[in-house]
């Protein structure tokens, strides 16, 4: 169950963000803004802005219907979990419809 996301979650405010976090922002192609933050501070800033252009690329970011692994309610803005490595670290990407935050397993 450690993959389980709320169906009714939204992007946590920022009091879930650390102040020492790693922040870098961006655009989608339509013109809003978007941010990767990284909850850890131990990634590269070079390796963030990476994967915020990769995920801007990919047209990641803006609002998206999804069920509860196989669910039959949809729902608008639910998160994604995923997961990303840099060098030998794994971490938990979770993707809100205009940030991604990266958190520790």
């Amino acid at each position: 169950m450690k993959d389980y996301i709320d169906p009714q979650a939204r992007c946590p405010g920022p009091e879930s963000v650390r102040a020492d976090a790693v922040i870098i922002e961006g655009r989608t192609q339509s013109g809003h803004a978007c941010r990767i933050v990284d909850n850890t501070c131990s990634v590269a800033r070079a390796d963030l802005a990476e994967v915020l252009n990769a995920l801007i690329a990919a047209r990641r970011f803006g609002t998206a219907a999804l069920s509860a692994h196989g669910g039959h309610t949809l729902v608008i803005g639910r998160p994604e979990a995923t997961h990303v490595q840099f060098g030998e670290t794994l971490y938990r990407l979770l993707l809100y419809p205009y940030e991604a935050r990266i958190e520790p397993f």
